[in-house]
């Protein structure tokens, strides 16, 4: 009888401590990452053209991207500012590299729908 008990109670600590590990992982990647100002994706048309916008985290990088210009979002895709600011400063791997899937060549209007895409889903 001691035997079930600590069976049953070791399989409901278990169950417990699994959903806990579950609720943290959720908690955790819903949480919005924000950086500081420094480290803040900065837009530019071109290399020391800046546009005076800047996204410290991911939600304000989804409504600069509707506003900056397309010179600016062709000009960090091509050069893959955007997804190395991503991985590495906001530390979201997943979402770089669907990033990097988009294809080469897009009409700027057409890049800057799919990126806001990526970045809202």
């Amino acid at each position: 009888m001691i035997t079930f008990t600590m069976a049953v109670s070791h399989q409901m600590s278990s169950q417990i401590l699994n959903e806990k590990q579950s609720l943290t992982k959720r908690t955790r990647t819903k949480r919005p990452v924000t950086v500081p100002f420094e480290q803040g994706f900065h837009f530019y048309t071109a290399v020391g053209n800046y546009t005076g916008e800047t996204a410290t985290n991911l939600k304000e990088f989804a409504a600069k991207l509707q506003t900056v210009p397309t010179e600016s979002i062709t000009f960090h895709f091509q050069r893959k500012d955007f997804q190395q600011w991503i991985k590495n400063i906001v530390k979201n791997a997943s979402l770089a590299n669907r990033m990097n899937k988009v294809k080469q060549g897009l009409c700027p209007d057409d890049l800057r729908k799919e990126i806001l895409n990526i970045v809202n889903a």
